[in-house]
């Protein structure tokens, strides 16, 4: 009989312990499962046509990791999904000089844009929808953040239409392109004169671009930049 209780201990000690460490494997799934939160990803970019250097904060925590000047920006970083106050302030300093509300979506990417003089900031929020990379093909779209610009068209030097009638925050979706050299032409959409030229840039498969128009057409202060182009790459 002791033996037999003794073995039935045995038995139930290891049954036990089994049981265990189960129930500790699915504590410990169901825990990894629970910290798993809905993410969106998010850039910024200063589109503002001034000498003037900027950061940039999320509900007060400061999203850039150097100031941002004209033409400056970030690459996707990723934030929990909800509602968001997105401030600019002047570099080194905490005092806002634009405060707007944004609302993140779950596995979305977006950029948000600072834009116009510094007397009428403002933001653009842009979802960019990019989706699966093609395997051989680029995928290009336009934005007009320029303030005094006419309606814009972007095309390359070959004539192969990119984006048309495109006025002060207005953008064109995503168009694939042949991967490759490329000059890009900004040009007056009524006119058709050319604004703005962007040489050779390569444009690799797989990869997604944003042409934006920027900077002022008549500056009227050594401050303000000059109208130009640039092509800024989705990361």
């Amino acid at each position: 009989m002791i033996n037999f209780y003794s073995k039935s201990i045995k038995k139930s000690t290891r049954y036990i312990a089994f049981v265990m460490i189960l129930i500790t494997g699915l504590t410990a799934c169901k825990t990894d499962e629970e910290t798993i939160v809905p993410a969106a990803f998010i850039s910024v970019f200063n589109a503002s046509p001034t000498a003037a250097t900027y950061d940039v904060y999320l509900n007060d925590v400061k999203f850039n990791t150097a100031a941002l000047p004209f033409g400056g920006g970030t690459a996707y970083a990723s934030k929990p999904v909800g509602s968001y106050n997105i401030k600019l302030t002047v570099a080194d300093r905490i005092e806002s000089v634009i405060t707007k509300s944004v609302s993140l979506t779950e596995n979305k990417y977006y950029s948000y844009y600072f834009i116009n003089r510094p007397s009428s900031l403002d933001g653009l929020l842009i979802n960019d929808e990019v989706g699966v990379a093609s395997a051989d093909k680029a995928s290009v779209r336009f934005i007009n953040l320029s303030p005094d610009a006419p309606a814009l068209d972007l095309a390359t030097s070959t004539g192969t239409s990119l984006a048309t009638d495109k006025s002060f925050k207005q953008y064109s979706g995503f168009t694939q392109v042949t991967p490759g050299a490329t000059v890009l032409l900004i040009k007056d959409k009524v006119s058709g004169a050319t604004k703005s030229t962007l040489e050779s840039f390569t444009f690799v498969a797989g990869g997604y671009y944003t042409v934006i128009a920027r900077g002022l057409v008549t500056p009227t202060t050594s401050l303000e930049s000059s109208f130009s182009g640039q092509v800024l790459i989705h990361k």
